[in-house]
């Protein structure tokens, strides 16, 4: 889009989102599946590796939704400690681990007509 998005119209943001992924997953799709998983791995360890850096960030928005007076299952839903932010690079490693779905077909079907 040539003018920044208002923050405020949730549709055009998400709309926005949905179009970048599209063009995302299709450059994605080019890329060999070693280059892919690399980047997950990477993305991995750069979790593990910012760890205190990430713990602090969330510490910031924590107060921010007490300010906003959050509720208690939004706020838990917000928090990131050591369990949560292993659960992050642990995931993405497993996403790594996956076979590569890219260019297969997953169904297929003739429509009588």
């Amino acid at each position: 889009m040539d003018r920044p998005l208002d923050q405020t119209d949730v549709a055009a943001l998400m709309r926005d989102i949905g179009v970048r992924a599209r063009a995302a997953s299709r450059a994605l799709a080019q890329v060999p599946a070693a280059s892919r998983n690399a980047a997950l791995m990477a993305a991995a360890a750069a979790i593990r590796d910012r760890r205190d850096e990430i713990k602090s960030a969330n510490a910031a928005d924590m107060a921010a939704g007490r300010e906003k007076n959050l509720t208690p299952a939004l706020l838990d839903r917000l928090l990131l400690d050591d369990k949560r932010i292993e659960a992050m690079a642990k995931g993405l490693e497993e996403v790594a681990a996956l076979r590569d779905p890219v260019g297969e077909i997953m169904a297929a079907w003739s429509r009588p007509n």
